[in-house]
């Protein structure tokens, strides 16, 4: 295999690595926070996670990019890789799923609640996710990210 083609599987990889782990961690945690927390009914819940889902494939990627670049900033101590985890998370996802919120039909106290529900459980879930990525990235056997800036390969 040339290194051109390395590379390009890489980049496809990560794609799909990224993208993969995005959609199933945040299916999930969407679900529980639009019905028992926000309050939306079953319709609603379902509307935002297919526009979820629609979204994550185009922005697993560049959130997995976004994270590595954050992540450069954390030191080896775990409350570190905990407080950069958790940024790079809310910065990115939380603009992203109040506009979900907001095109599905949320009004606007399911929006508010919806959007403060989220900021809650991505500051719980920011590490999990983190360390959720990196086992994804590992099983297509890519390294963990975080290391190398805005590199494809990683």
């Amino acid at each position: 295999m040339t290194h051109e083609t390395e590379t390009r599987s890489a980049g496809w990889r990560s794609f799909a690595a990224d993208t993969l782990a995005l959609i199933l961690f945040f299916t999930t945690t969407g679900i529980i926070n639009e019905r028992f927390v926000a309050g939306m009914s079953w319709e609603q819940v379902f509307d935002a996670r297919l526009l979820g889902a629609v979204l994550m494939v185009p922005s697993g990627r560049p959130y997995g990019l976004w994270r590595d670049w954050v992540m450069r900033f954390a030191g080896p101590g775990r409350l570190s890789q905990i407080l950069w985890d958790t940024l790079a998370l809310v910065s990115f996802q939380v603009p992203l799923y109040a506009a979900i919120l907001a095109i599905t039909g949320a009004d606007s106290a399911e929006l508010l609640r919806g959007t403060l529900g989220v900021i809650v459980i991505m500051l719980a879930s920011g590490r999990p996710y983190g360390a959720f990525l990196n086992f994804i990235r590992r099983r297509f056997g890519l390294s963990p990210g975080g290391t190398k800036p805005m590199s494809l390969n990683t």
